[in-house]
């Protein structure tokens, strides 16, 4: 039976700007980190204590990257002080709060221009 989703992969052109976007803007965590070939690296990013990572997976080994748009929600317990927070270290986020019947959530950019959904 299968109980967890291990890993979601992003696709990047430059993987140490990829890593310092999610660990210094978002705030996570490096999994894992191994050379793969020259200049490119299994790299695993996600939040602290998480089960689940983003590999950060360079577009030059993968021939059909623009076809393998990631579809991620982020979900966080405080959603007006993660967006503040992410806001004020630098995320570009695609406007303002939004509220629904079924939550509050707001879309962000990394900066290969892949967009998230921060939900509460």
């Amino acid at each position: 039976m299968i109980t967890k989703i291990a890993t979601t992969a992003v696709y990047v052109d430059d993987q140490q700007k990829a890593k310092a976007f999610w660990t210094e803007k978002a705030g996570f965590d490096v999994f894992a980190e191994r050379e793969m070939a020259p200049g490119s690296y299994w790299l695993e990013v996600g939040p602290k204590g998480a089960e689940t990572a983003l590999v950060i997976y360079p577009k030059s080994m993968m021939k059909n990257w623009a076809e393998l748009k990631p579809s991620i929600v982020f979900v966080t317990d405080d959603i007006k002080g993660t967006y503040q927070t992410m806001k004020d270290n630098g995320v570009e986020f695609e406007g303002e709060l939004n509220e629904m019947q079924w939550g509050t959530f707001a879309t962000f950019k990394d900066d290969d221009g892949n967009s998230f959904l921060l939900k509460g």
